[in-house]
């Protein structure tokens, strides 16, 4: 190995070891189930926010079997309060999966692991790596900041197919993928505080969209009343007349065919 990549190791795990957030929930269990939790909880969600939903969340559904049992309006009730709620569905889907196909044991290997609703090829990665202590080459913001920080710090257009090649050549060999990508999230997640984010640099970088006024604040809102009681039409429109009637209208039938909402004569309510 380089002398410039075991510089590079040795700062990641320097940090990880002084500055580490080694109290986080997740990083203190191998389980896969809490495991994808919270892998799916904190996608595009920050981890401040995602502590205090994955503690009720576990409370309320301790295993895969217990999720997979509730009702969607259940599910997305706790979930309230992070957004995106597909990834509820998504995550329910992927209990009744493991629950009813795997006999609630959850595959080893990252191919079946992407079979999974809900599991994309980073999330997969996640599960063999913190769950398993397999190093699976695997990128998300933070492991992506710290390559692009140390690697390129004048370049653009830096492909994750690129990056990736570096994070495969930086993996332990035996027994520590866990402690190696704790350590890479937790350093890239300071190097955004005290650098910035370098992540529009990256290829194929998309700037998120503002929150006001767009579809997915339309889709929580209906969502957060429904959970309340059932709503007609005309009583959402009142509920909600600060926002758009056409995309209320818009998004109730995509919530109707996804299957996030059901219509009982006038009347929407959650999926039960």
């Amino acid at each position: 190995m380089h002398k410039k990549d075991q510089q590079f190791i040795t700062t990641v795990h320097n940090y990880y070891c002084e500055h580490g957030r080694h109290s986080l929930l997740w990083r203190r269990t191998n389980n896969p189930y809490r495991i994808v939790v919270s892998e799916i909880m904190l996608q595009q969600t920050q981890v401040d926010r995602v502590v205090p939903k994955y503690r009720a969340f576990l409370r309320q559904f301790p295993t895969a079997k217990k999720l997979a049992t509730a009702s969607l309006a259940e599910v997305i009730k706790v979930w309230q309060g992070l957004g995106y709620n597909r990834r509820a569905k998504l995550l329910q889907q992927c209990a009744q999966v493991i629950t009813n196909e795997y006999g609630g044991r959850w595959p080893q290997t990252y191919i079946k692991l992407t079979s999974l609703p809900g599991i994309g090829p980073y999330t997969a990665g996640a599960v063999m790596a913190f769950a398993y202590n397999q190093a699976v080459p695997l990128i998300e913001t933070n492991v992506r900041t710290v390559y692009l920080h140390h690697f390129f710090p004048n370049d653009t257009d830096v492909t994750d197919k690129y990056i990736l090649t570096l994070v495969e050549r930086h993996l332990p060999h035996v027994g520590d993928a866990r402690v190696w990508y704790a350590a890479l999230m937790d350093y890239g997640s300071y190097l955004k505080k005290t650098h910035g984010n370098p992540n529009s640099r990256a290829a194929g970088y998309v700037k998120q969209s503002t929150f006001k006024g767009s579809d997915r604040e339309v889709r929580g809102a209906i969502v957060r009343t429904l959970t309340q009681t059932p709503q007609s039409r005309t009583q959402l429109r009142q509920a909600l007349k600060h926002l758009d009637t056409v995309k209320i209208d818009a998004q109730l039938e995509r919530l109707l065919a996804e299957a996030m909402i059901i219509k009982q004569g006038r009347e929407y309510q959650l999926s039960t």
